[in-house]
């Protein structure tokens, strides 16, 4: 029987293949785009939704700007004839009778005229008030003007880490302008345009803040201040600088900070900062064999000063001052050093195994300089009193059975140095037992020439029993 092929199906098949292969990739993409534009517009539906959260963040965002910017001032400083010096910067109104706030550095010299801007476009002369250089704030103030919107402040608030935080001011010029971040950190020690300020507890933040932003405001989400813009690190000045661009790391004063100063500065008194009697080492794990923890270690404790009042003894270790951990003395310093006198703190410290808190009712640092506090304390605990002869430190007195002589020392022997550095005068010699840490319980040094054999030196040790 003859067989008959059959080539209709395998050619149906190679017509189906050949469209698919022509006309695939086509269909392909209209499906692809069909989907993608119901994607796109499910999407835009959600965002023109009523309600939507990121409009709600927008419409908050406005409303802080809406709130604080007629409080914003720029400044122009223009310098005197004879001293020619020019600058610009920033400032917020602090109370409806005309006093800015602003950075000192921004300001200069009270010879300087001082020109502020409004946001409704008026501008006026400012006099200088004053200014206080340890924390690199200053005070100005317009006589005359009605309608001033003060800023609102978070007195009393406690700022944190993560908080959303905006910056006023006029970077590179231009005026009323705001910035957005984070706090990234507290308590930063920086150097600002005057260099490294005595008070030095800065709030650290990623909002962009350029040259012109200094003395700007820095609000919370209610739009109430936080701090002030003072300083930035940039890729070549990582300790901060008030020159350069932003790097994203940007520090502000603390308001706690501004309120004391400012207070002070209006009122036409002396600067006074707050003292606790004490003296402050950083904590190094490394060396202590009870080490639970970071915190800053005090060394010694004043008598009858407000840490002895309180119970603070030396050894004691201060991990927390108002609730806001503490690592670093020069910190917990600035952050006394910010308070006034007859504010209360309230401190946790660690004693052995024990923590506690205690409460430190600061007062005025005394008259008496801390290096006749020293000299006194090495007389009395010690028994070791020097005395400056010309050009030359000598051992005036030992007392008897005290620890100064069971270590060698003498009468008449001249002091040629300690802990390795010569030293003039008995205040110096004083501060140089303190530095090279005698009251802390280290052994110091001092290499003396007796008065029989001037040329001849010995090196005696001076010791804590």
């Amino acid at each position: 029987m003859r067989r008959f092929l059959a080539f209709g199906p395998a050619f149906v098949v190679l017509l189906a293949v050949a469209a698919v292969l022509l006309l695939g990739p086509g269909a392909m993409r209209s499906m692809q785009s069909a989907r993608l534009a119901t994607m796109v517009s499910a999407a835009r539906t959600q965002l023109d939704a009523a309600g939507s959260v990121l409009e709600q963040v927008n419409r908050a965002v406005r409303q802080i700007a809406v709130a604080v910017e007629p409080s914003v001032v720029h400044i122009d400083v223009v310098g005197a004839s004879e001293s020619p010096f020019g600058s610009s910067g920033s400032g917020w109104i602090y109370d409806a009778s005309g006093h800015i706030v602003t950075n000192a550095h921004v300001v200069g010299s009270d010879r300087n005229r001082v020109q502020v801007q409004f946001f409704d476009g008026r501008v006026a002369d400012a006099e200088l008030v004053g200014a206080d250089l340890d924390s690199d704030i200053a005070v100005v103030r317009v006589d005359g003007m009605s309608g001033l919107v003060p800023c609102r402040r978070a007195t009393g608030e406690r700022l944190q880490r993560g908080d959303r935080v905006f910056a006023f001011g006029s970077p590179f010029g231009f005026k009323f302008s705001m910035s957005e971040g984070i706090v990234s950190g507290l308590g930063r020690t920086a150097r600002t345009a005057l260099g490294l300020t005595r008070i030095s507890n800065f709030i650290q933040t990623d909002a962009a803040v350029n040259p012109g932003n200094s003395g700007g405001p820095l609000v919370d989400v209610r739009g109430s201040v936080v701090g002030m813009n003072v300083a930035i690190a940039t890729a070549a000045d990582t300790n901060g600088s008030g020159e350069g661009q932003s790097a994203g790391i940007s520090f502000a004063i603390p308001l706690a900070t501004i309120e004391s100063r400012v207070e002070q500065i209006v009122a036409g008194g002396p600067i006074v900062s707050g003292y606790m009697g004490v003296l402050l080492e950083d904590f190094d794990a490394g060396l202590r064999a009870d080490s639970q923890g970071a915190g800053v270690v005090v060394s010694d404790v004043f008598e009858a000063g407000p840490a002895a009042t309180a119970g603070i003894r030396p050894g004691d270790v201060v991990v927390e001052i108002e609730e806001q951990p503490v690592s670093d003395s020069q910190i917990l310093i600035s952050m006394i050093a910010a308070r006034r006198p007859g504010e209360t703190v309230s401190l946790k410290i660690r004693r052995g195994e024990d923590v506690q808190r205690v409460r430190v009712t600061l007062t005025q640092r005394p008259t008496e300089p801390v290096a006749v506090q020293f000299r006194r304390r090495l007389e009395r605990q010690f028994g070791l009193v020097l005395a400056a002869r010309g050009d030359r430190l000598v051992v005036d007195e030992v007392r008897p059975g005290s620890i100064a002589e069971r270590g060698g020392f003498a009468a008449g022997q001249v002091v040629q140095s300690i802990d390795g550095l010569t030293v003039i005068g008995v205040d110096r010699a004083a501060q140089r037992f303190a530095e090279a840490g005698l009251f802390r319980g280290r052994d110091v040094k001092v290499e003396v020439a007796d008065p029989a054999e001037p040329v001849s030196f010995r090196t005696l040790t001076l010791r804590r029993d």
